[in-house]
């Protein structure tokens, strides 16, 4: 694993956490860190997510995310030995949702294709 792999896990584990101990926003309790790409100069670094609900949850949880970055990112300092903390920005991982409505058209395709063949 490289070393730019590591601290993206480390990110990604850590604003987990922080997300569950250290914050207590009511838009945030459904949301999970699904990835985390931290520039190599460990300036920046975008944070992906996810959260259990409709668009609502998704915009109540992009504002609560974006409102506590700061935050995030001063507890993120303070856990990671690293030599600077990246500046954070939050975007939602819309790959989770793209692989369920796949998942739900090849069920379709599925059903559609037994119903075809028991009708013969």
């Amino acid at each position: 694993m490289s070393r730019m792999e590591r601290v993206n896990n480390q990110v990604k584990r850590e604003i987990g956490l922080i997300l569950q101990q250290e914050l207590s926003d009511p838009r945030l309790m459904f949301v999970s860190i699904t990835h985390a790409e931290v520039s190599a100069d460990l300036r920046n670094g975008r944070i992906y997510f996810s959260v259990l609900g409709g668009g609502d949850k998704v915009e109540g949880a992009q504002a609560g995310l974006t409102s506590a970055a700061g935050l995030i990112r001063r507890l993120l300092g303070q856990r990671l030995k690293m030599r600077f903390t990246p500046e954070l920005l939050f975007s939602f991982d819309e790959s989770i949702e793209y692989g369920m409505k796949i998942e739900e058209k090849l069920k379709e395709i599925h059903n559609e294709k037994r119903d075809v063949d028991s009708g013969n």
